[in-house]
């Protein structure tokens, strides 16, 4: 089970990094393009969450955010040792969460950068990234383990 704490960490290192460096070299709402018309990196300081929707909810973020990473490690601590997958995408969930935690507690705000410019997508972080790879990953591996079950149901009801 220490792997996938350490995978929470690795991410959540890796975002406040990155983090840290667009602070430090882009001016705010300055933008960096990196591949023309497609990724560069600007500076936003976002108070809400994903389309800065209930900007400014700090109390909210940090009581659901507190809450998310208490089901996160109780799920792990209870099922994670049963299917790596599924701790996998439990750890890059945690990553991310205590990743824009961390600046919601110290500045406020959290540092986002990324942006895919081909399309109308909110500019977004690691942290970001982690958080929607994770709900993916368990999404897809729940619908499969209800899949599996239905399927051992049905084969046993013949």
């Amino acid at each position: 089970m220490l792997i996938y704490y350490i995978i929470s960490l690795i991410i959540v290192g890796i975002d406040q990094f990155t983090k840290y460096l667009t602070v430090q070299n882009i001016p705010l709402h300055e933008t960096l393009e990196v591949i023309p018309s497609f990724l560069s990196f600007t500076y936003y300081q976002n108070t809400g969450a994903a389309w800065s929707m209930l900007e400014g909810q700090m109390i909210f973020f940090y009581i659901v955010t507190l809450i998310v990473i208490g089901v996160i490690v109780y799920y792990m601590q209870t099922y994670g040792r049963q299917n790596k997958v599924f701790a996998f995408s439990l750890s890059l969930i945690l990553g991310g969460a205590v990743g824009n935690f961390i600046d919601r507690l110290f500045l406020q705000y959290v540092v986002d950068m990324i942006r895919v410019e081909f399309i109308d997508f909110p500019i977004f972080n690691v942290a970001d990234m982690s958080l929607t790879i994770g709900v993916t990953l368990m999404v897809i591996y729940l619908f499969f383990d209800e899949w599996k079950e239905y399927r051992q149901k049905k084969v046993g009801k013949n």
